[in-house]
């Protein structure tokens, strides 16, 4: 059950909105790398893990924020 106030709720939803905005702009940074003529392969492996730590952080926050239910 969700037993989080309306304020903690809207401090998730902002760090989560955050987050999202991160993940968009290391996406956009992945994709411009990949089109140079020598992509750097250590920085986009490094890019892309932190992409992948980013999307577990929002899926963690968001699990906070949306109710368990029981089937």
């Amino acid at each position: 059950m969700n037993d989080h106030g309306p304020d903690e709720e809207k401090t998730l939803s902002a760090k989560i909105a955050v987050l999202r905005q991160e993940h968009s702009d290391l996406d956009a940074s992945i994709y411009a790398l990949m089109h140079h003529t020598l992509p750097d392969q250590l920085l986009l492996q490094r890019l892309k893990r932190k992409k992948l730590l980013l999307r577990d952080q929002i899926a963690r926050l968001e699990d906070q924020l949306t109710p368990d239910i029981i089937a």
